[in-house]
This record gives structure tokens, sequence and C-alpha cells, in this order.
């Protein structure tokens, strides 16, 4: 891994993984409901940390996974899970951002050790950035608690140039992504492993209003049945499962959804 280091810190900083999703982070009206839930269904641990107590850290062995705030903190109506992908440049993500038509929710603003932005891209499936410190070394945390995006769009190979253009995959730069179109979808590697997908679909047409292009994230889990069994029994919703159990779609008691899979993306 070609990874630079934050000055006198030694920490693994963004650019290193240029693209790459480097973090996770879910808005919810209710913190203290959200940790005992996926307390529950994924065994995270929580505590607080630099970004003061409006925002939670949930780990695995120690090693931070995920982040939960409080909608109102990062400007957002809706509990939803968001992907965040590693900047050089916060300011200059943004700008490319908004030439290539995508718009920008929140900042950039400061985040002690880093600057975060909120942004979305033409078609309107929300995505963050961070640029900075990443707050868990990029392979650790991509093996303490394996994740991985999928996002579900109009035109995928359309995403995937404003993605490129905008995230810098596919570039020459050290720690850049590797964009691949493998079976009617594109197919996103960074150091070696598969972190995203795109697939293209008439998502705008669907009747529930809840499916519209987005990011979702993927969890790899042990027991796909035992998460479906927790999230019911701790006020969460079982959206959809998969035809041999492998699978599940769940949504927390405030919405938000996500995936538990007992499969790592290949």
């Amino acid at each position: 891994m070609n990874s630079r280091k934050a000055a006198g810190s030694g920490d693994v900083i963004s650019s290193s993984v240029v693209g790459a999703p480097c973090w996770v982070s879910l808005t919810t009206h209710d913190l203290q409901a959200a940790e005992e839930f996926y307390h529950a269904v994924l065994g995270w641990e929580w505590h607080t940390g630099r970004l003061g107590d409006q925002y939670r850290f949930a780990s695995v062995n120690g090693v931070p996974v995920a982040g939960v705030s409080a909608v109102e903190s990062m400007g957002r109506a809706i509990a939803e899970w968001t992907p965040f992908f590693a900047a050089s440049s916060a300011d200059e993500t943004v700008a490319r951002g908004r030439e290539r038509g995508g718009t920008t929710a929140v900042g950039p603003i400061s985040f002690p050790p880093g600057r975060a932005a909120l942004l979305a891209d033409r078609d309107g499936a929300v995505f963050g950035i961070w640029e900075g410190e990443l707050l868990a070394d990029w392979e650790r945390w991509r093996r303490a608690a394996p994740a991985f995006m999928e996002l579900h769009t109009r035109n995928a190979f359309d995403a995937a140039i404003f993605y490129a253009e905008v995230l810098g995959w596919a570039t020459p730069d050290p720690g850049s992504c590797e964009v691949q179109y493998e079976d009617e979808e594109v197919v996103l590697r960074s150091q070696g492993d598969v972190v995203a997908r795109i697939h293209s679909g008439a998502v705008e047409a669907a009747p529930d209003p809840a499916i519209r292009p987005r990011w979702q994230i993927h969890f790899t889990v042990t027991d796909v049945a035992a998460c479906v069994q927790a999230a019911t029994a701790h006020g969460g919703r079982v959206l959809r499962r998969g035809t041999d159990s492998d699978e599940a779609e769940l949504s927390d008691p405030d919405g938000a959804r996500f995936v538990v899979n007992a499969w790592a993306a290949p």
C-alpha cells in the first residue's frame, strides 16, 4: 500500500487511497436508539471521539468502523447511511462535482483531523468526501467490519464517468482506484479489493418513493439469520431476504436502510 503519513501523527491520510470508500456514517434522529440497535444487530461498541458528543464512533475489536450523528448536526432531514470517499482536496472535489452537474449539501467543513462535505451526483444519489487523516487505517477498517458500497442509479456508465472525474478514479496517481465494466455493471477496486459496484436501472420510476438513485451499504456478517432476528427484536424491519438466505436488506428503527451479507464482495 502506497501510504503517505500525516505529519507527526503516523496515521494514513486520505490521499493514499484516492477515491476509495474510506468511511460510512449514519444520520439518525435518536443516537441512543441507533447505538442500541446496531450493537444488537452487528455487535458494535460505541464511544465518543474528537468530533464531540453529537458524533459517535462504532468499533470492532477496538478498530473504528462507522459513525453516527444526529441529523441536525449534518444538515440532513432523514435517517440514512452515507458512504464517504477519500479525497486529496475537499475544495477541489466539491468544485469538480459542481462543474459536472452535481450539488453540494454541506461543506466542506472542518472536522479535525480533516474536512468533510456531503454531495449529490447528477441523479441525486448522496455521498460524502473526506480529506485528512483516516479515522482508522484503511486496511484495518476494511478487515474489521467488511463493507462494500452499491450505487443503484439510472445509468451505470454515465454515473461512473461522473465519479471518475470527481473522485479521481482510474488515474495514474498512487492509490487511485481501478474501474472495470463487468456484466453490465461498473466495478471499483482499491488495493485489489472490490469496494463498490454501480448498477443501472429505472429506479426513478419505482412505485416506492424510498427507492431512488442511492448508495447502499453492505456489511458482511457471519450469521444473516441472527442479524434479522436481532433487527426485528429491536424495532427494525426486514425489507428483503435473499433467495438462499445469505443476504437481507434491513432498516433500523429510524428507517435507515442497509444490507447484511454472509459473503464478502468478490
